[in-house]
């Protein structure tokens, strides 16, 4: 397929996750071979018991990379505009949100990328400043534990609205925030899939065109300068004209 090359022009995506100031996981999804077991139990020669244990381990796993995660991010406050990198297990982690150390209260929710240690962290910090201006916006300006438990089926939307499958759709804030509103007028009764952190919606929205931003940052592509959210929008487009032709 000609679309060979084109794949490194988008961002690997591994997890999105949505934590509280403790570090516990309030939405996200996992994707890919990321935090599953090497081998896992769950085949269809398993019996239900083998099944359960699988998803537990999983779970397991994923619990434990969220508290080495929290061990790193705790008591660091990010800005809307400014996220923050770390490493995890090999892993870089971009980060918006949160509360300083020993300062509770509203705006301890954080909205974190997980992508493979190759991974450009400004694309990466691009992707998770958008998807934190949405849910602020979808949550009034107040991102605290509380605003976004009461408003859960917004934030799976967000996400899917935002990535699926590790691809990344859209990445303007207030498109992705119009997006997920639309999508809640339209679907008043769709439910949840279960899928990483035990939630995640089913399916994708249309491609959104993207103005991108962080700032006015440019990267550098053929003829003239680019945003970050017009690279990635550009190269997503080529793939799925490729693979409209085959």
């Amino acid at each position: 397929m000609a679309s060979s090359a084109l794949p490194p022009l988008l961002p690997k995506v591994d997890a999105i996750l949505v934590l509280d100031g403790d570090g516990n996981r309030l939405a996200g999804k996992y994707y890919g071979d990321f935090m599953k077991t090497p081998s896992a139990a769950a085949t269809e020669g398993a019996d239900a018991a083998d099944n359960a244990a699988a998803a537990q381990s999983v779970e397991q796993l994923r619990s434990s990379f969220e508290r080495q995660l929290q061990s790193k991010i705790g008591g660091i406050a990010a800005k809307p505009d400014a996220a923050e990198v770390v490493t995890v297990l090999g892993k870089t982690a971009v980060f918006c949100g949160g509360s300083p150390a020993g300062q509770g209260g509203g705006g301890d929710v954080r909205v974190v990328h997980v992508g493979p240690a190759g991974e450009s962290e400004l694309v990466l910090a691009h992707l998770a400043e958008g998807m934190y201006e949405a849910l602020s916006n979808l949550m009034g300006g107040t991102t605290d534990r509380a605003m976004v438990l009461d408003n859960l089926e917004l934030v799976f939307l967000l996400i899917d609205e935002h990535c699926d499958g590790g691809i990344i759709l859209e990445t303007d804030g207030q498109k992705l925030a119009g997006s997920v509103l639309l999508r809640d007028e339209q679907e008043p009764t769709m439910g949840h899939g279960m899928e990483g952190q035990g939630g995640g919606m089913p399916g994708q929205a249309p491609p959104m065109q993207s103005s991108g931003g962080m700032g006015g940052l440019g990267m550098g592509m053929g003829g003239g300068d680019m945003t970050i959210g017009q690279a990635l929008m550009q190269a997503r487009n080529q793939i799925m004209a490729n693979l409209n032709q085959t």
